[in-house]
């Protein structure tokens, strides 16, 4: 493994990144692409680490327990709608998603907020394509970009939000072609989630990687089971405590071996002194 970066954090602390800002930037004019799951637990964060993920996406509050598990990782931190309403909300909730061990932060707000956040020299990811909580906006969960209209608006959104400060945008559902096509004109790194090879770097949710759920969206490849591991798991757990009160109930348990003995001349002399106690 080659040698990783070394930064300072948020905190001032010295620390070693798999990825910095800088790399990412770089990286665009030679090709390399790296990879970005979600993670919410130390252990999904370390997880990542040990397959050889490079980058993690966490909600602000998670920041601290995801770091926990990873202390190399480029993390990312997505600010919610709710945790943080208003521009100095906003502004304090990444600095303390930052502090406590983020290195860039993602928001679906608007320019204005990204632009206030640049202006911090926080790293800032946009999020442009499907934004599923503002789907309202183009009637259901689909792809956006899938006519000549409005393949030229997400164009101009890319211009818009690189002239904000972004570093990084989020492509959620665009056409590949269309992201093929969007990614050399542009200067942002760009982050396909569900759109296309052409990109930076690819993403993909924990869950759906680990097959979690009972559906996964369409752009998702499910490498593993653990929706089927988990049934077991619940099933398991109900027959071992279905099988205790049985034993219980049969008196059964429990049994000679699993509880303490005293010793033949030890028990006779306290039942002698148990015997001569009165009430």
């Amino acid at each position: 493994m080659s040698k990783m970066p070394r930064i300072y954090d948020w905190t001032a602390r010295e620390a070693e990144r798999t990825v910095t800002v800088a790399d990412l930037r770089t990286a665009r004019k030679a090709g390399k692409r790296y990879t970005q799951v979600t993670a919410d637990t130390a252990d999904e964060a370390a997880a990542a680490e040990e397959a050889g993920i490079e980058m993690l996406v966490t909600r602000a509050p998670n920041v601290a327990a995801v770091r926990a598990g990873s202390k190399r990782l480029f993390i990312t931190a997505a600010l919610g709608f709710t945790d943080a309403a208003t521009q100095d909300d906003i502004l304090r909730t990444a600095l303390k998603a930052l502090t406590d061990g983020a290195d860039a932060v993602i928001t679906a707000r608007g320019m204005a907020t990204v632009a206030m956040l640049a202006a911090e020299d926080i790293p800032v990811m946009g999020h442009l394509g499907l934004v599923p909580r503002k789907s309202t906006w183009v009637g259901k969960l689909r792809a956006f970009g899938k006519n000549a209209d409005e393949a030229l608006e997400l164009f101009s959104r890319f211009r818009r939000l690189e002239d904000a400060g972004a570093f990084a945008v989020e492509c959620e559902l665009v056409p590949a072609r269309v992201m093929a096509a969007i990614q050399p004109r542009t200067g942002l790194v760009t982050v396909s989630l569900g759109s296309g090879p052409s990109a930076d770097v690819i993403f993909l949710f924990t869950a759906d990687i680990c097959g979690e759920e009972e559906r996964r969206p369409r752009h998702a490849r499910a490498y593993g089971d653990l929706r089927a591991l988990r049934q077991r798991i619940k099933q398991d757990r109900v027959n071992a405590l279905r099988a205790f009160r049985t034993d219980v109930e049969a008196n059964s348990f429990p049994g000679s071996s699993e509880v303490a003995a005293i010793g033949d001349d030890e028990y006779a002399a306290f039942m002698t002194a148990l015997g001569e106690t009165r009430r």
